[in-house]
């Protein structure tokens, strides 16, 4: 595990946090919600000349090149789990942001997920494995990622409430785990020139998964909770992405006697991914702008009330 991997995969991971955060506050200002498609398209028009979102979508553009350079110098299973820190990075940059601080289970599970994280990858030892795929497997690992997913949501689209959320959840996880290796398989085949990487299908593959990952996240978001969607999220990305790179890049994590510190790692990262999913700092009106906190007719009402007096 390279210093140099764990630092871009971190900084990937606030730079993903700090855009859901800019964007998030550049829509809780945008009061027409409105379900109308032109409606929709007038307030996509608004929102790219305010800029907080367009702040965020520089840093989503960032948040790519930062995790390819992470995943060029080091492996998924490292990349990935670390990648799960974007959760705590949403609460501090939110809290400055939104200009409230998190309580103290929010913190707690700060804790839980920090130690989580360095007792799984440090009883693990991810080794860093090939740059780019062992040949003739992407097409099972491909047919495997389609099956699970299209199974989380099939499942997921028969169900209602918490259990909706969580298994559109768990089928974003695993798409947005294959477009991590697929990002990986590209950055490898780097080195063939640029014109080669343009030719390939791994490029294009990664575009499409992502979508279809960010597609079904937002589904996940409808459907219920946090509390529901963000711990399979946030566990079944990292877990998938180690499977993917054992799978396919021959990367290998220690087993025998390290097994246990391992599940307890990951069972830590559950309780604090629950824990930040479940805080009060998560729900209510913590991620609103303030006009937004206070009711899209604050401004209105303000004014009548001062008409009468």
């Amino acid at each position: 595990m390279s210093v140099l991997t764990v630092v871009l995969a971190l900084l990937a991971a606030l730079s993903n946090a700090a855009a859901s955060v800019l964007q998030r506050r550049a829509a809780a200002q945008d009061e027409d919600r409105a379900g109308a498609v032109h409606t929709v398209v007038r307030s996509l028009l608004r929102l790219v000349r305010d800029r907080y979102w367009v702040g965020g979508a520089a840093l989503l553009a960032l948040t790519t090149v930062l995790q390819a350079a992470a995943l060029a110098v080091g492996s998924l299973a490292v990349v990935q789990p670390l990648m799960a820190t974007e959760l705590l990075f949403t609460l501090v940059v939110g809290s400055v942001v939104f200009h409230r601080r998190p309580d103290l289970r929010t913190w707690l599970a700060f804790v839980a997920l920090a130690v989580g994280l360095a007792l799984f990858l440090g009883a693990a030892s991810p080794a860093a494995g090939h740059d780019t795929a062992t040949p003739g497997r992407w097409g099972w690992a491909g047919l495997a990622l389609f099956c699970v997913v299209t199974g989380f949501a099939a499942v997921g689209s028969a169900v209602r409430g918490a259990p909706r959320a969580a298994l559109f959840g768990s089928a974003s996880a695993v798409a947005f785990g294959g477009t991590a290796a697929l990002l990986k398989e590209v950055t490898g085949r780097f080195p063939q020139g640029v014109g080669a990487v343009l030719t390939q299908w791994p490029l294009y593959a990664t575009g499409v998964v992502g979508v279809i990952g960010f597609l079904l996240l937002q589904s996940a978001l409808r459907a219920g909770t946090l509390a529901a969607s963000q711990p399979a999220l946030t566990l079944g990305d990292a877990l998938t992405s180690v499977a993917l790179g054992w799978a396919l890049f021959g990367e290998e994590i220690v087993l025998g006697v390290r097994v246990l510190p391992e599940l307890i790692g990951i069972a830590l990262i559950g309780l604090g991914s629950v824990g930040l999913a479940r805080a009060p700092s998560v729900h209510g009106t913590w991620d609103t702008a303030p006009a937004a906190r206070d009711g899209p007719g604050k401004g209105r009402r303000q004014e009548q009330e001062q008409k009468q007096t």
